[in-house]
């Protein structure tokens, strides 16, 4: 059994270059000696027990006590498509449901062709008013055919890529099938300088009780991640037409070099100090951020490191690994604990390879779902 140890490390937070950045951030705190929290994980298993065969996971959001998250444009054909609801206590998944239906909204929008196909869907939150509704977005469309000539000339100024960030309505019913019902592109303003990235984009969503969609970006035009906010009243999806994102004051770590992207998101309500929080995913750093929704106190990076199970008896082996390559793209919170998935990363998820008895998981680019109990010193000064 492997130590749990956590630290919290603060630090000034710089949003030079953002607009509508804050003027004055709560002053932060740094640990002379910060250590890793080691993150535990289980192997993610179809309803007959067998492993998950490359589903890529992007999103986690949770409804009544089970765990949901979806598959982006580089799974294997029967993960796509789908809503995958997972029990967390064993890291099971429900029996695979059919691929999404499209309603005749959607058929009939300018992104049906895409969104019939392979769409690169890469975040999942659920409706805080109605756990049947979930929200995705869509990140890299680089792969799809060019909009018609109409489409091009309505939704041409995107503010970022060439083919619009799409906001996409999915209602699941009780047997768990699964429709996409509305869609809407996003549109960031010039000011933003959000730059034209395909697959550096939106990647993490998290949704308040008052129903603010927030979006985490991978990257902007200067390298850094952001995050940007929607506001979704009873009226949204009686339109079409774009959605201009906003920018709201929140202390997201800024980086003189290298690639720092945020690949999840999760809301979480503190409620003995009654405030707010974001929690995001650093994929390359192997941190997760805390973030002060009022910025009440500074960002909290804290610090992890992931641990596969090794299942079966094996000489030299031990009863856990710690991961060289993770990628978290989701996390979710149940009561005290929070929950993360990982996208296996095809291009480096075979460095994990240590004990011969999960070379075959890697292989597989069979996911984890991992868990860590919330601290209270990452919301409390």
């Amino acid at each position: 059994m492997i130590k749990q140890t956590t630290a919290v490390v603060m630090l000034t937070i710089s949003l030079a270059g953002c607009s509508d950045a804050p003027d004055n951030l709560p002053e932060a705190k740094v640990d002379a000696l910060p250590t890793v929290l080691t993150v535990q994980g289980q192997w993610i298993k179809e309803a007959d027990g067998s492993i998950m065969a490359d589903p890529q996971t992007s999103g986690l959001t949770h409804v009544n006590g089970m765990l949901a998250t979806l598959s982006d444009a580089s799974a294997q054909t029967d993960q796509q498509r789908r809503i995958h609801m997972l029990n967390p206590t064993d890291a099971t998944l429900t029996p695979k449901p059919e691929s999404m239906r499209m309603a005749a909204e959607v058929r009939r929008s300018c992104f049906a062709n895409y969104l019939k196909e392979e769409p690169d869907l890469e975040a999942l939150v659920v409706d805080p008013q109605n756990e049947q509704v979930f929200y995705t977005v869509t990140e890299d469309a680089t792969r799809t055919g060019a909009l018609s000539v109409r489409c091009q000339q309505r939704f041409a100024e995107t503010g970022s890529t060439d083919y619009p960030t799409l906001l996409v309505r999915l209602y699941r019913d009780d047997d768990g099938t699964t429709t996409m019902t509305n869609v809407r592109p996003l549109s960031f303003p010039a000011s933003f300088e959000v730059g034209d990235f395909p697959n550096d984009g939106i990647e993490g969503m998290a949704m308040t009780p008052a129903r603010l969609l927030y979006l985490g970006l991978e990257k902007d035009k200067a390298g850094q991640p952001r995050i940007f906010s929607v506001q979704m009243d009873e009226a949204f999806w009686e339109s079409q037409d774009f959605i201009e994102v906003t920018e709201p004051q929140l202390a997201v770590p800024q980086f003189e070099s290298g690639n720092h992207p945020i690949n999840g998101l999760e809301y979480y309500y503190h409620e003995p100090s009654q405030q707010g929080f974001l929690l995001a995913a650093a994929r390359n750093d192997n941190e997760l951020w805390v973030i002060s929704e009022n910025n009440t106190r500074a960002t909290a990076r804290i610090a992890m490191q992931f641990a596969a199970p090794v299942e079966e008896a094996a000489d030299n082996c031990s009863a856990t690994e710690v991961m060289d390559n993770v990628s978290i793209e989701g996390l979710a919170v149940i009561d005290s604990t929070l929950w993360l998935i990982n996208d296996p990363w095809k291009k480096n998820y075979l460095k994990n390879v240590q004990c011969g008895a999960n070379q075959s998981r890697y292989e597989a680019m069979a996911p984890l779902l991992f868990s860590v109990p919330l601290d209270e010193a990452w919301f409390i000064e």
